[in-house]
Formats: structure tokens, sequence, C-alpha cells
């Protein structure tokens, strides 16, 4: 009797299969019974189901939109107006022994190393800048390979994209929604022209509607990977303020 362990918004490549109806159809055409059975208990997040369908809300994969973020004894979410503020948390929790890592959206370039080893900053945001993770499976003047990204101590220095972040965990969580997706109103806009991701840039193989639904599944895995807390910051200054609006923890109550 084959087993699927799936987790239908972890698809976040045009090609790549998984969702409960897919599963369905498949098996019901070879005439065999599906059983579906939903997993509630489950260890991402520090074991916080509220945060995962507080997540699956707000992008909304899941109800009907954003719903307020209440802080639990085992998980805090923290939203901040710049990329060095979120740093800065993220500095201050690995101080007090923490593990922590940055990540983004893909909507900016992703560079080579320069000749002399130095990484490009590509992810820049006014005057702050940080280079992508490794591209190769090869250690860059001081940078994990990018296999090790998530591990390596070393993995802090750079930001890591879903390709690199997926499947992994670590204490503190801190993302940045790009340009990509944005709040307008009551509803996410998704905006293919600001995603860099060469996965997504046809609309022969990928369609609107499509895109809509893998950029989101993009930012579920992104805010997914913390364990015991989410440091979440918007490059777009109206999605910002729905966030702001939503958080328990505002920038002038950040817990150190």
């Amino acid at each position: 009797m084959p087993v699927f362990l799936l987790d239908q918004y972890q698809v976040v490549r045009p090609g790549e299969m998984g969702s409960v109806p897919e599963s369905e159809a498949a098996g019901g055409a070879r005439g065999l019974q599906v059983r579906h059975v939903d997993l509630n208990a489950q260890f991402r997040a520090g074991g916080s189901s509220t945060y995962i369908d507080w997540v699956l809300r707000l992008l909304g994969l899941r109800g009907d939109g954003p719903v307020e973020w209440r802080d639990e004894p085992s998980f805090t979410v923290e939203v901040v107006e710049s990329p060095a503020e979120m740093e800065a948390r993220l500095n201050a929790r690995m101080a007090a022994g923490y593990g922590a890592r940055m990540t983004a959206g893909y909507c900016w370039p992703w560079s080579d190393p320069r000749a002399d080893g130095s990484l490009v900053a590509d992810v820049q945001i006014g005057s702050w800048s940080r280079p992508w993770n490794l591209k190769s499976e090869r250690s860059v003047g001081g940078a994990p390979p990018s296999s090790l990204w998530a591990t390596d101590p070393a993995g802090f220095g750079q930001v890591g994209c879903v390709y690199t972040a997926q499947g992994f965990e670590y204490d503190w969580n801190g993302v940045i929604i790009g340009p990509d997706l944005v709040w307008r109103g009551d509803r996410w806009v998704a905006r293919r022209e600001f995603n860099r991701d060469p996965e997504y840039r046809s609309r022969a193989s990928v369609d609107d509607a499509r895109f809509d639904r893998l950029v989101r599944h993009v930012y579920k895995v992104l805010l997914t990977r913390g364990m015991v807390g989410t440091v979440l910051y918007s490059a777009d200054e109206e999605t910002r303020a729905m966030l702001l609006e939503i958080s328990a923890v505002t920038p002038q109550e950040a817990r150190f």
C-alpha cells in the first residue's frame, strides 16, 4: 500500500505535483480507493498549528483573509519597518544563543561571485544590501556552499531563497516579502514583472493564475522555516502597513 506524505502548499515549481486532488484523481483513474488523512500535529513552527493556519490565511491559501496574530508561548511574530531592523533583531537573537537566517522572495538579480571571491550584494532595499546564498556547492569568500547555508553559522551573512530554505528549519526566521506579492485594498496582487525566477518567466508554461498560486506557495515555505519566531518585512509600503496592523508586536514593542 503506497503512502504519500503531502504538503500541497510546498509546490513551488511549474512542473511539480503533490496536491490531494491530483492524488485522488490518479488513484481513481486506476480504480484505487484513496483515503485522505489529515495530520494535525507537526513540529514545524514550534508545534504551533495556530501559526501555520495564520500563514495560510495571511496568504489567502485558506479561509477568507488575514487575521490578527496573537503571540503564543511557543511562537512569536514581529513585523518591522526596514530590513536593517530585521537583521538587528535577528542578530540580537543569535547573541542570546539562538540560530537565525534571512530569506526573501526571488525579486533581485542573483550574481555569481566576483573574480576575487567576494559576493555581490544583489538584495538591495534602500541603503541596505546583502548577497544571496551561493548557487554552487563550493564555499566562496567564507560563505558556505548552497546545501549548508541553513546549517552553517556563516550562512547568516547571505539571504536565502526558497530553493535553499525549503526542507530546513532554524530558530528565528527573517522573511522579506518582495515586490512580486503586494497587498492592494483587500487582496493580494501577484506581480510577475518583479519576479526574477526563470522558472516563472514564460506565460506559456506558467499562466497568470498559476503564477499567483506558486508565488504564494513560495512565501508560505519561507514563512514556515522558524521554530521560535518570525520577523517579517515587506518591501512594499502598503503591504507593510497591512502586516503591521495585524501583528501583535509593533516596532516599539520588540522583545529581545
